[in-house]
């Protein structure tokens, strides 16, 4: 019954949100074909299959996917080179690099099915909260700049900004979809206020007759035929076409595992953002393996793959779309539109599709990041806005996988210095160390200088109940410290270490069993590593 109920949702907000989202992927779909220099029906073909197989096996009910920017741009340079070497051979092969696009998302599919299966989606946990943010505001200034091409006339180069009544009415069109979304839900929220703004805008231009861009002419301007297509077909010449990656295959697999971990970052984070969003927790593996399977068959069928996308999803969520029809009717309809909806999509003006996604980086962005600028850690601040800066100038993965290593250092220099260690006398003339604070590769140094064996007592005790040994880095540190005493001829007693220290540490130096003094109250915890160099 939870499986049902995680299908279906509310039937009518997850129907009338599906279409809406349906909707906005058609301009996006063929905007990101033309990005990686494919036809745009190859984009739409991608963005049906991906949201499909997410939709019914994905981590998380009421997420879209399809074909993205992020992973438009990696695929540029494949699909540039394997056309070059295409009709550089003796039987030049058409769209050759259309082709190596298909082989390489069999391989990403691989990949991110294989990262879902080995449970490594469960490491999203780990990225920190300014990161998370950095994301968000990143994501939605490269939403916001991604509609402005739509305010310029021309082709490539040539574009140039419009002007006069041209510029006028698209803003007021615009302006109009962004008022009827705004205030619709004050008044009512039975239907989703983005769909109906789009048939308002619609039915404005057209029965006034205003000429105006329209999803139809858009794909026309980019050398497109218009939607009109056909179910996708199997593609079995790739697999007579594995000859031509002769001396490209650095290529194909460098491409393939980028696409794969920029996929699965950005869908992971979109994961754990509509989580917040609804107040639920999606599975990240689960995720993970319904991503890798959506490229698999995207490379099998003709599409170009994708990954999530945080634009059509929080659409889908504000929509109402809580379940996992929602994104199944917005795949079956966008492939509905292609097989016969076309003349009548075709019409949708491209000023109403503009206006949804900039409520939808209105509703993306972050806007309490503000607020807490001279509320949070400057670290963490600086993560921030590095991680929304990456964003908008490389791309998502980059920017988080340098977001997290910067916050994974801050974190490791304020633990480095909260190794402490209280000193004090026994009746015996016993000097003992307790030890506060994580040991690990950042503290090793602080550690070090806590000892003084030339000038201790001749016993000493090393008390670890309020630290902990974390990685290979503090074994050696203490079984440095150790011998120190030891070369002196000093007896030194080390306590409350965990099981796992007290094994890596007599595996090197056999002679630390007299010196480890076990008690019922040691500490049950793993070091990083149980695998030690057989030299220092």
């Amino acid at each position: 019954m939870k499986l049902f109920n995680n299908f279906i949702g509310n039937p009518k907000n997850d129907i009338l949100s599906g279409l809406t989202v349906a909707l906005a992927l058609v301009p996006e779909a063929v905007a990101f074909a033309f990005v990686a220099g494919v036809d745009p029906m190859v984009g739409l073909y991608g963005a049906f299959m991906m949201g499909l197989i997410t939709a019914l096996f994905g981590g998380r009910p009421g997420m879209i996917s399809g074909a993205t920017g992020a992973t438009a741009i990696v695929m540029v340079l494949l699909i540039k080179t394997g056309n070059e070497v295409g009709l550089a051979m003796d039987t030049p092969y058409e769209n050759l690099g259309l082709q190596w696009l298909f082989i390489t998302l069999l391989l990403v599919g691989v990949i991110q099915m294989a990262a879902g299966f080995l449970r490594l989606g469960k490491f999203v946990r780990l990225i920190p909260h300014p990161v998370m943010m950095g994301f968000v505001n990143g994501l939605a200034i490269v939403i916001f700049l991604a509609q402005l091409d739509f305010f310029k006339t021309g082709t490539g180069d040539a574009k140039e900004w419009m002007t006069g009544a041209s510029l006028y009415i698209l803003l007021a069109l615009v302006g109009l979809t962004m008022a009827i979304m705004y205030f619709l839900p004050k008044v009512t929220k039975a239907l989703p206020a983005a769909l109906v703004a789009i048939a308002v805008v619609a039915g404005i231009t057209i029965f006034g007759n205003l000429d105006v861009a329209t999803v139809g002419s858009f794909i026309r301007d980019g050398g497109g035929d218009g939607m009109q297509g056909s179910l996708p077909e199997f593609q079995f010449q790739i697999f007579t076409l594995l000859d031509t990656l002769q001396g490209n295959w650095s290529l194909i697999l460098g491409t393939a595992v980028t696409l794969a971990a920029v996929g699965l970052i950005e869908s992971l984070m979109t994961l754990n953002l509509v989580d917040d969003l609804t107040e639920t927790r999606g599975s990240g593996n689960r995720e993970c393996v319904a991503q890798g399977a959506g490229n698999l068959v995207n490379g099998l069928f003709g599409g170009m793959g994708g990954c999530a996308m945080i634009g059509q999803s929080i659409i889908n969520v504000n929509s109402g779309g809580r379940g996992r029809l929602s994104g199944v009717v917005a795949a079956i309809a966008l492939l509905i539109f292609i097989l016969f909806g076309a003349p009548v999509i075709e019409q949708i003006p491209i000023a109403a599709l503009v206006g949804v996604m900039f409520m939808v980086v209105i509703g993306t962005f972050a806007w309490s990041s503000f607020r807490i600028i001279n509320k949070i850690p400057l670290a963490d601040l600086i993560v921030l806005i590095t991680v929304s800066a990456i964003t908008v100038w490389q791309d998502l993965a980059i920017a988080v996988v340098t977001g997290v290593i910067m916050s994974a250092l801050v974190f490791a220099w304020n633990s480095a210095k909260r190794i402490r260690a209280r000193k004090s006398l026994k009746p015996d003339g016993t000097k003992v160390y307790e030890i506060w604070g994580p040991l690990f590769f950042g503290s090793v140094t602080a550690f070090n200088s806590k000892f003084d064996p030339k000038n201790d007592p001749d016993k000493i005790e090393i008390d670890f109940m309020e630290s902990r040994v974390q990685d290979h880095s503090g074994v050696e540190a203490l079984r440095s410290v150790g011998n120190k005493y030891l070369d002196l001829g000093k007896q030194i007693k080390l306590t409350h270490l965990s099981p796992e220290c007290q094994a890596l540490l007599i595996k090197r130096n056999p002679e630390f069993e007299t010196v480890i003094e076990t008690s019922i109250e040691d500490p049950r915890y793993h070091i990083a590593t149980d695998l030690l160099d057989a030299e220092v």
